[in-house]
C-alpha cells in the first residue's frame, strides 16, 4: 500500500517528498495513522490558518511518524506522539511564513468605491477556509461537533494568529481540546508552569483583539434564511438580500485587501460596475469552519458558469453577520475541488 504526498515549497509550505511511501511493513498501520486525520487536520489549521497548510502539515507528520515508527515505543499514546509531531512541524513551517491576515486585520473599512479596490494581493499570506469535510469528527455527538465548529471560525482563527506559536500551541491544548497542563508541558518538553504562563499571557492577548462573539447559528437551523440569500444573490435583488444583513454586518474579498462594513454599503458595493459582474451567478451549496458555504460561479463567456468565490457565511440571530468571500485568485487549481465544488458548470 502507497500514499502519495503532495509537495507545496514554492508557497512557503514544509517541504514533503512527492515519491510515495511504501508502507507494508511499517509498525504502525495506515488505517492508525488515518484515524486521526481529522482532528490533526483541525489541530494544524488552528495552529497554521491555513487549510492547505494544515493538510499539507498533516501529511508531513505521517511522514515522520512512518520514518520514525520504530522508535515509537508506546510510553505515550499513538495519539500523544502523533500532536508532538504534529506541533514540531507547524512551528517548523511558522518559522518561514509570517502572521496569516484577512482583510478586516490590515485596515480600517472602506467605503462602498470600486476605485479603492486596489491590486490583487496573490503574495499576502491570508487566513484561508478549511471545508468541514476534512474538519468534523464522523462519529462526534451533536456537543462535540458544537465545539468544533466555533473553534474553527474565522474569526477565532485569526484572533490565534496574534499569539507567538507556543502561546497558540498551549492555548489550542488546553482550551480547545481540553489537555491538562502537565500532558502539553511533557509534548512540549517544558513544565506545567510554563505551560499556565503561556496560557495567562495568550489569554490576556486575546482579550485585546476584536472579535465577534455573537453566538452562531449552523446551517440545519438557518436552512430558510440561506434559501432566501440563495434566491436573492441569483437573482440579484439586492435590496431584498440587504434585508438578510445584520446591520453591522462585514464583507470581505481577500486577495483583495478592501473590506466593507454595515448592511447598507455592502448593498452599495454590490452595484458597484465590478462587483455587478457577479449578476447572473449561480450558487453550490457547501460547509466551511463550521458554516454554511457556498460555491459562486459566474457566468462564463465562453459557455456556462465558471468559479469565482468560496463565500462562507456568519449568521446570527436570524440574520448573517460575515459575507467572507475568498475568490478563486487565490487558488484556482485547488480552492473549489478542496470543498468538493467543480471547476465549471454547464449552463
Amino acid at each position: 500500500m502507497t500514499l502519495a504526498i503532495a509537495s507545496d515549497a514554492a508557497a512557503g509550505r514544509a517541504p514533503v517528498p512527492s515519491a510515495p511511501v511504501d508502507v507494508r511493513q511499517a509498525p504502525i498501520a495506515q488505517a492508525d495513522l488515518e484515524h486521526y486525520r481529522q482532528e490533526l487536520n483541525g489541530y494544524c489549521y488552528r495552529m497554521l490558518g491555513s487549510g492547505f497548510e494544515a493538510e499539507d502539515a498533516v501529511q508531513e507528520v505521517f511522514l515522520r511518524a512512518w520514518r520514525g515508527a520504530e522508535s515509537f515505543e508506546g510510553r505515550s499514546s499513538l495519539r500523544s506522539w502523533l500532536y508532538r509531531i504534529a506541533t514540531n512541524v507547524c512551528l517548523d513551517m511558522h518559522r518561514s511564513v509570517q502572521r496569516r491576515a484577512r482583510p478586516m486585520d490590515l485596515g480600517p473599512a472602506s467605503p462602498p468605491v470600486e476605485s479603492l479596490l486596489g491590486p490583487l494581493l496573490t503574495d499576502q499570506p491570508w487566513i484561508s477556509p478549511m471545508s468541514d469535510a476534512r474538519l468534523m469528527p464522523a462519529h462526534a455527538d451533536p456537543a462535540e461537533v458544537a465545539e468544533v465548529r466555533h473553534s474553527v471560525r474565522l474569526a477565532f482563527i485569526s484572533a490565534l494568529q496574534h499569539l507567538p506559536p507556543r502561546q497558540r500551541a498551549c492555548l489550542i491544548l488546553c482550551e480547545v481540546l481540553r489537555w491538562q497542563a502537565s500532558e502539553v508541558a511533557e509534548l512540549l518538553d517544558t513544565s506545567a508552569a510554563a505551560v499556565n504562563s503561556s496560557l495567562q499571557r495568550a489569554r490576556a492577548t486575546l482579550a485585546d483583539v476584536p472579535m465577534d462573539t455573537r453566538a452562531t447559528t449552523v446551517a440545519p437551523e438557518a436552512a430558510e434564511l440561506l434559501e432566501r440569500y440563495v434566491d436573492a444573490f441569483e437573482r440579484y435583488d439586492v435590496d431584498r438580500l440587504v434585508t438578510l444583513l445584520h446591520e453591522d454586518a462585514v464583507q470581505s474579498m481577500p486577495p483583495f485587501a478592501l473590506w466593507v462594513r454595515g448592511a447598507a454599503d455592502i448593498g452599495r458595493w454590490m452595484l458597484e460596475p465590478g462587483p455587478g459582474g457577479c449578476r447572473g451567478s449561480r450558487l453550490l451549496p457547501t460547509a466551511a469552519n463550521g458554516c454554511p458555504a457556498f460555491g459562486q460561479y459566474r457566468p462564463d463567456p465562453a459557455g456556462g458558469y465558471a468559479p469565482w468565490a468560496l463565500q462562507v457565511l456568519d449568521i446570527s440571530e436570524g440574520k448573517i453577520t460575515a459575507m467572507n468571500f475568498f475568490l478563486n485568485f487565490m487558488d484556482p487549481e485547488r480552492l473549489f475541488p478542496a470543498f468538493g465544488l467543480p471547476l465549471h458548470l454547464d449552463p
